[in-house]
Formats: structure tokens, sequence, C-alpha cells
């Protein structure tokens, strides 16, 4: 009688069941397959560079729920989800060597781009003693689908996109079994931690979040369902994908992408079947335009590697940024005395989220305007945002900074202008900084410029209640005192024929 085999699948950022190859191919291959989710020790400890907490309390909660729905629809499935505290090069050849290799098939898992998960694969492909399969799963297009080698990825996106486009189509989505095959005999699946057994602070909810959903596959598949077929709110993307306050003004699809808990596959074969169901416009074209963006910087990891990361870029520029410790803190802690740069700071420390028109600003705010270490920046979002990606997160932090994938180094954002643009009346920063909730009009914009009696009635006190502003730009002054009190309103309160993006930070066209 012939051993019974097992495949050992290592999940990661592939926290789901839909359209996951991973699983697809070892519930194809093995008569037991055993699904396991490390919580890495190395990811509850300190960023690189500024000791801030590389998994923040927003992060982990959205992480914590994911792992509890994967584990449910595996189980739903006829599987389970075995959870571990530990290194997966150290947990997995453990595990291996436990089951006994003579009966394990493979080790399977969907590889990564960038140096620390790669490191962790090496070990594996050295220390486990079986067949190793990998699958690359987090692109709508797939890195062997290109029409140019890695390397010769273009360095700018609106040539990688339309050759991609031109030339290349996307895969089907894999047609997932119904029923899995079941785990080995014997297999303890053990307890999924909680934030404080892995030394975080838990996260309070805060009811303004823009953001209302839980971590998991099935809340995105629900949101995926409720922004096309529930809503029709995806036909009006284009104009609504710049609001600031409520639900629907995007997508919200990037948490779940960063997780791998929503297939970008998935989300492109829907949108194509809504295309042809209920309309095909600017605004469905433009979400797989901006998956397309995610798909860019993840190419862009793979070309360039560590540069993504070094203080120079991927352009090697000497630029002398600055490490001042009190002005950084101002920005962190949403108290610059800018309000609309402030709010949105406050917003990612409530709620581990911030929509994208708000990621371009700050970061334009500290590269730009402070002149801080961009890489400050970086790693406060990777620490703080539910969405965070590597790939998108250092490659958009780079193309603020001047030093990346932007033909135009630069680029410069106005504060004033922007939030005049996008919040003309005010409301978005009244509801992050209450004690300008006294200001009843776009002027909260510029709040330094106004008499003490009008500061007064509005219960202000620049220096005591809010800050003096950390600087005023030049170009600020043209904007002093328009309130723009005639422009159209949006979704969430927002002007119309916004330009922006959605998808984490990544760049369309844009106002400055």
């Amino acid at each position: 009688m012939s051993k019974k085999l097992t495949v050992v699948c290592l999940l990661r950022n592939d926290l789901r069941i839909h359209d996951n190859e991973v699983l697809y191919w070892a519930n194809k291959y093995a008569d037991y397959v055993l699904p396991v989710y490390c919580f890495d020790p190395r990811h509850f400890k300190g960023t690189h560079h500024f000791n801030f907490p590389k998994t923040g309390p927003h992060r982990l909660r959205f992480l914590l729920e994911s792992i509890t729905d994967l584990r449910k629809n595996l189980q739903s499935c006829g599987s389970g989800l075995v959870v571990k505290q530990g290194e997966p090069e150290v947990v997995i050849p453990d595990l291996i060597q436990k089951l006994g290799k003579d009966t394990v098939h493979a080790l399977a898992y969907q590889t990564e781009a960038t140096k620390e998960e790669l490191d962790v694969e090496e070990t594996l492909n050295t220390k486990c003693g079986v067949k190793i399969q990998t699958f690359w799963g987090h692109t709508l297009f797939h890195r062997d689908d290109l029409p140019f080698s890695v390397k010769q990825l273009p360095d700018v996106y609106t040539q990688f996109r339309k050759q991609v486009e031109g030339e290349c189509t996307v895969r089907d989505k894999i047609d997932m079994p119904r029923t899995f095959k079941p785990l080995p005999p014997g297999i303890v699946l053990g307890e999924i931690p909680n934030a404080e057994a892995l030394g975080v602070k838990e996260a309070a909810p805060d009811p303004r979040s823009v953001f209302p959903w839980s971590g998991g596959e099935t809340s995105a598949l629900m949101r995926l369902n409720q922004y096309l077929w529930n809503t029709d709110s995806v036909a009006n993307y284009k104009e609504t994908r710049n609001g600031m306050i409520g639900a629907d003004y995007s997508t919200k699809f990037s948490a779940w992408l960063a997780l791998g808990c929503l297939s970008p596959r998935a989300i492109y074969w829907e949108m194509k079947r809504y295309e042809k169901e209920r309309v095909s416009n600017q605004s469905t074209y433009w979400v797989i335009f901006e998956l397309l963006w995610r798909d860019y910087f993840r190419f862009v990891a793979l070309k360039y590697g560590n540069k993504i990361f070094y203080l120079s870029g991927i352009q090697g520029k000497n630029i002398e940024w600055k490490q001042d410790t009190k002005v950084f803190e101002a920005w962190r802690g949403g108290k610059t005395g800018v309000p609309y740069v402030d709010a949105n700071m406050r917003e990612l420390a409530a709620t581990g989220f911030m929509s994208n028109r708000g990621r371009q600003n700050v970061a334009s705010f500290l590269t730009k305007d402070l002149k801080l270490d961009w890489r400050l920046g970086a790693e406060w979002f990777e620490s703080m945002l539910i969405d965070h990606d590597v790939c998108s997160n250092y490659g958009n932090w780079l193309y603020s900074a001047g030093i990346g994938n932007d033909p135009r180094e630069d680029r410069k954002f106005n504060m004033i202008k922007q939030g005049l643009d996008y919040d003309p009346y005010g409301d978005y920063v009244r509801l992050w900084i209450p004690e300008l909730a006294g200001m009843k009009d776009g002027s909260v914009h510029t709040v330094w410029t106004l008499s003490n009696g009008t500061l007064s009635r509005a219960g202000v006190s620049l220096g005591e209640t809010y800050p003096h502003p950390i600087l005023i730009a030049p170009e600020w002054n043209r904007h002093m005192g328009k309130t723009k009190p005639g422009m159209g309103r949006g979704s969430g309160g927002q002007p119309n024929k916004m330009k922006g993006i959605d998808f984490y930070f990544s760049r369309g066209t844009q106002r400055q």
C-alpha cells in the first residue's frame, strides 16, 4: 500500500481560498494538505531605521481578523489552518520533520518580491529537504506574461501600462474545488494569538473611520459585491475617488489586496462582468488602471531590489534629508499647524487608514516642505496602515521624494490649494480636528490668517488650543482667504472633477 503524501502550504500574503494557486496545486497533487500561517516575531519588532512598531495596532487587528476568517473558511471546506508563533524558516522544517520527510510531497508557497521575505524563502529551500513548489500570485498580470523581462521594466508607469495593455492578457481565475483534502491525522491547529500575546496594544475602533469593515476574505468579497452590484458605486469611481469622508468615495480594496484576502484577478473579472451587464465607462476602466499601478510597483521592487529602501532611492540621488525629531513628531502627531495635513495624520493614527489624496499630500509635505528623511514617513506608514504593502509603500514614497519613478522630479503639492480643492468647506478638517470645529467654512485651512476676533468667536487660540503653522510655503499665499463656496460637491462633500488615485497611494493624473 503506497504512503499518503502531504503538501505543506505556507500562507503569508495570500490569505484566501478563491483564486489561490498554492491551495489549488496542493489539493490536486496531495492526499493531505496542511495550510500553515506563522506569526513571525520579526514582524512585531521595530522598523529598520527608526524603530517604530513594525506592525502597529490597526494593522494587527486587520491581520488577526483575516487569519480568523481564513481558518473558518478552510474548515468549511473540510480543511483547517495551523497557526504557529515563530520564524517560518524554523517552524516549517520542524513541522516537516515531525510529519516525516518521506510522507511530505512538497512545501508550496507564493513567492514574494523583497529581501526580508526572499531571505526566508532561501532558507526554507535549503533547510526543508523536500520539493519546493512556488507560485506568483500578487499581481493582476502574471510576471511571466510581461512583454519584457523584469530588468527591462520601463521606469515610467505610462510606458509600462501601454505595453502591458497592448500586449498582455489577464489569466483566468482558478476554479477552486468546493471540498479540500483533509489535514494529516493528529494535527493540532493551535490558538490564534491576541494582540497582547504579540506585544501590541489593542486598537480601539473609531466611529469616524471610512473603513468600517473587518479583515478577511469574507468581508473582501462582500465589499466587492457591494461596491459593484449593490450600489453601482464603481460607475462613478473616477469622479469620486478623491473623496475623504465616507465609505464609498473609493473602492477600499487595498487592505484586502495587501494581505491577499482578495485576488486582483477576482476584481478584474468581476469588473468585466459588470461592464458587460451594467455599464462600461472611464470609471470602470480606472479601477483596472489603479490595479496596474499596484502591479507596477511590485515589478519595480523586483527590478531594483534593495535600492527601493536606500536613502538615495532607485535614482541614486544625493539629497541632504533632515532628521529633526521635533518636526517629525509634529507631522506624525497631526500638530503641524497646517490643518489639512494634521487632519489626515490624525485619521491615520486613529484608524490605520487615510485617503490616497491625503497620502499624497502628507508625503509631499514631509519630503518637499519639511525636507525630512523620506524613510521616516515610509516607516511610519508601514507601522500604521492596515493596507500596508511593502512595494506600494516604498515605491510611492520614492515617487513623492523625487527619487523614484516620477518623471516630474520637482513635484510639490500646495497644501492650501489641495485643501480647498478637495475639502472646500472644511468638513474633513473639522471632523478630525475638533479644536477647529468652531470654524464654519473653508477658511479653516488658513486659520492663522484670521483675525483675533474671528478666532475668539470660534474658540480657537493659536499656540494654545491649536499650534501656529510649522512653516508657510511661499506658494500658499495666492490661495489665502479663498473658500470657494460655489464649488459643486461630489461624494463625501468633495468637489466634482477630482483627479487622483486608489489602491494605495499610487499616481494617476492629479492636481498640484
